[in-house]
């Protein structure tokens, strides 16, 4: 098992990663000061599988919890579910020391935080992630929210999780794609902030891949401690964490492009960091070769590179209602090499549309 810490002062609290982490999670709810009753947030996809298995371990460590189960999908992440979820919390009688958990991917996640973070003004918060792309990105550093129909997560808060449970043997029955689709935001992970790690993603194709546990677990911890790092040092991205936002511009508009159904998330950023790379190319800030290392690890892991039944205006009108955006200035995230990136406010709009032209599918 590999722990990470995420250091945030009072609210700090630590990641567990690895094959078998029952008894972790039993000895953390045992010690915890929670009232007798919790909530599990699951969807239709992780529910069936995993949510016996929850609901038991945290009966034997003395906590009484109900399944709530959501339709699987990015529909939804709405006010609407919010509603029912907050609904069936009151039914239950929760109080202001009973958890909520959630069991399942990122739309789980940000929901589930989203509920725990505004019930009585607050409520403790554990995440159990189940895929590669929650694990890595949406269950660490408390970016809560829900959707609105003119943009995604727009509806949030930061609230961060009481402690995040990442037990391995859920990658199992990860589907290929969704795997993949994690291994989008791992591979950010080398862009922004460590070259050796790129460099192991590259020399290591074949392993991770095939789910080697060795492999799994070493992306899976080195993804979550860059993200804890950069996490601690900003928390509510005033500065350093808008660099976790590299290749998400694009992606944003890709995804309200096609209705947030035909790519999922690490696919869109995986458009959206070869957008950012041609961007970065364009004004000087690497070299082609660079920009063609990503675009090469990209596909090596059978992600997309170009989006289908987009249009350039339609994206580039999309990047103005993103939470990014400032005073009509969109904060780019550009390469300034494989490890390395800085933010600029002043790309011009023929670049942007030159590059997002080159991610559109003819």
């Amino acid at each position: 098992m590999r722990k990470v810490s995420v250091d945030l002062g009072p609210k700090s609290y630590d990641i567990f990663i690895g094959y078998g982490i029952d008894a972790e999670i039993r000895d953390f709810v045992s010690r915890a000061a929670f009232s007798g009753q919790g909530l599990i947030v699951t969807d239709t996809n992780v529910g069936p599988l995993y949510g016996s298995w929850l609901q038991s371990l945290l009966q034997a460590a003395g906590l009484k919890t109900e399944l709530a189960v959501i339709p699987a999908g990015e529909s939804s992440k709405s006010l609407k579910t919010a509603d029912e979820l907050y609904t069936k919390a009151i039914e239950l009688g929760l109080d202001r020391k009973s958890p909520i958990f959630a069991l399942g991917g990122g739309v789980v996640g940000d929901l589930a935080g989203f509920i725990a973070a505004t019930y009585m003004r607050g409520v403790p918060f554990i995440q159990v992630p189940t895929s590669l792309l929650a694990q890595v990105d949406s269950s660490v550093g408390g970016k809560v929210a829900v959707n609105h129909l003119l943009g995604k997560n727009l509806i949030g808060a930061f609230y961060q999780p009481q402690a995040v449970f990442m037990d391995l043997n859920c990658m199992r029955t990860l589907p290929e794609r969704e795997m993949a689709t994690g291994l989008g935001e791992v591979i950010k992970y080398g862009v922004i902030y460590d070259q050796e790690f790129f460099r192991y993603l590259e020399e290591n194709q074949a392993a991770i891949s095939a789910r080697e546990p060795e492999a799994l677990t070493h992306i899976i911890a080195r993804s979550c401690e860059i993200k804890a790092a950069v996490v601690s040092q900003d928390e509510q991205e005033a500065g350093l964490r808008r660099i976790l936002n590299f290749g998400h511009t694009i992606a944003h508009a890709i995804e309200k492009e096609t209705g947030y159904s035909r790519y999922n998330h690490g696919e869109a950023v995986a458009i959206g960091m070869a957008g950012a790379a041609d961007i970065s190319c364009q004004l000087g800030l690497i070299s082609e070769a660079e920009a063609g290392r990503l675009e090469s690890l990209i596909a090596a892991y059978k992600l997309p590179l170009k989006a289908e039944a987009v249009t350039v205006d339609a994206m580039y009108g999309d990047i103005f209602h993103d939470k990014k955006t400032v005073g009509g200035k969109v904060n780019w995230v550009l390469m300034a090499s494989i490890g390395k990136v800085l933010c600029r406010n002043d790309v011009p709009e023929s670049v942007v549309r030159a590059a997002m032209n080159k991610c559109k599918a003819c």
